[in-house]
């Protein structure tokens, strides 16, 4: 017997009013980044596989453990891309774009990671993106985090949203703090979870962020960056604060906020909100410029963010209800005459701009039902005798009132809102 297949864990279908916010989230993005002169982008949904484990590392859980990689009939490891900016990066060094230098890029898009699905997270996701590349000014970190703080606004879901800001300094600042940490946790490994004693010789900084509560003690009283910055990541940063103060966008210190590969350098920072659950950050990224390096690149300096859509389309829903675009004005043709009439008044009212609802099947009751449904002000009605006269009723849905015009001057009266 043939059975129906299903969708697959932890994907989605989004339909209606339910794709409403998601669509908000995408055309705010879209509006926000022309603001702020960002060039549009459009990557691979898949690169080879060593794409993303040069630049995520080897051992990360990403790489080991989420990854959806497969052989093609070549013979080659393709793997569907996880994240945006190691395909960025790749495509930055193969495409000779070096000569765009400032160049900052905006994308969106599916992604994909095998993970355990949760609220807002799922194995086809989707993210918005935003890269500086090239620039090594730390107005350029300025720059990003003005424009993620501004693109929350926009989308209404500030409040309650906190930017949390932290340094990881330069590479011998990172350097020196990273042989601190582990000179540190060594003496502690025995009380260490599993997780972060595996961490302690290749990846000691995420034990900072370990939500394991038999590490929170330790990374509570871990040493911090600021005791090993060089004058000039603590320049770099100082910069970083001034700007967002000068442009009037709140932070928060985050000293346990780190990346853990080595190609990050200084800012790194996070949007959370409690809004939620456990999971929450809305907004994140940082300086990354080891990447190129990592990729066999030459050495170019990088900032970036990412914010998943699913969960800012959580938000805007939940902060009003975004509901479907309604109708300008619906049509209700009768009869096969007025139905091919009715499809050229169509096509003139929506490439005057309006948005109509065409009500082509049913009877007369159904169709205004549906023209009621639309949310549009005005239906018109075309019927044979209307047809003849080169006119239709037009009746005004709100008030109730109709009169009969000529179908030239139908756009000007409608567009009269």
């Amino acid at each position: 017997m043939n059975t129906t297949p299903q969708a697959i864990r932890g994907t989605q279908d989004i339909f209606g009013a339910e794709a409403e916010p998601f669509a908000r989230v995408v055309q705010t993005f879209e509006r926000v980044r022309r603001l702020y002169r960002f060039r549009r982008a459009e990557m691979p949904v898949f690169e080879k596989t060593a794409v993303f484990s040069r630049s995520l590392g080897e051992t990360t859980d990403v790489v080991s453990k989420e990854m959806y990689s497969f052989d093609d009939r070549g013979g080659e490891s393709l793997t569907l891309r996880p994240e945006f900016t190691a395909g960025i990066a790749r495509a930055y060094i193969t495409n000779g774009w070096q000569q765009h230098a400032p160049l900052k890029l905006a994308t969106h898009g599916p992604l994909f990671r095998y993970e355990r699905p949760q609220k807002g997270r799922y194995r086809q996701f989707h993210q918005i993106d935003a890269e500086v590349i090239g620039a090594g000014e730390p107005a350029a970190d300025v720059e990003l985090l003005v424009m993620a703080d501004h693109l929350l606004k926009e989308l209404g879901i500030a409040d309650g949203v906190t930017l949390q800001l932290n340094t990881l300094g330069d590479a011998a600042s990172r350097d020196a703090w990273r042989a601190a940490l582990v000179e540190y946790f060594r003496a502690h490994a025995a009380d260490l979870s599993e997780d972060s004693q595996d961490r302690l010789e290749r990846n000691p900084l995420r034990i900072l962020d370990s939500k394991d509560p038999r590490d929170r003690p330790f990374a509570d009283a871990a040493p911090r960056i600021d005791d090993y910055l060089s004058a000039e990541a603590q320049d770099f940063f100082g910069a970083v604060t001034q700007g967002l103060e000068a442009a009037a966008v709140a932070h928060t210190r985050a000293p346990a906020l780190v990346r853990g590969l080595d190609y990050y350098r200084h800012t790194a920072f996070e949007f959370v909100t409690d809004r939620l659950g456990a999971q929450g950050t809305v907004l994140g990224g940082g300086r990354y410029d080891g990447l190129m390096e990592a990729l066999g690149g030459p050495a170019t300096p990088a900032v970036g963010w990412a914010a998943g859509i699913e969960r800012l389309a959580m938000l805007v829903a939940d902060a009003g209800e975004v509901a479907e675009a309604k109708a300008d004005v619906a049509i209700i043709p009768l009869g096969p005459a007025a139905d091919t009439a009715c499809l050229g008044l169509a096509a003139t009212l929506r490439r005057s701009g309006l948005a109509v609802d065409m009500g082509y099947r049913g009877n007369m009751k159904k169709r205004m039902s549906r023209a009621n449904d639309s949310g549009a002000r005005f239906a018109l009605i075309v019927g044979d005798e209307e047809l003849a006269a080169g006119e239709a009723m037009v009746k005004d849905l709100v008030s109730g009132e109709q009169e009969r015009l000529p179908l030239h001057a139908i756009p000007a009266r409608i567009g009269v809102r």
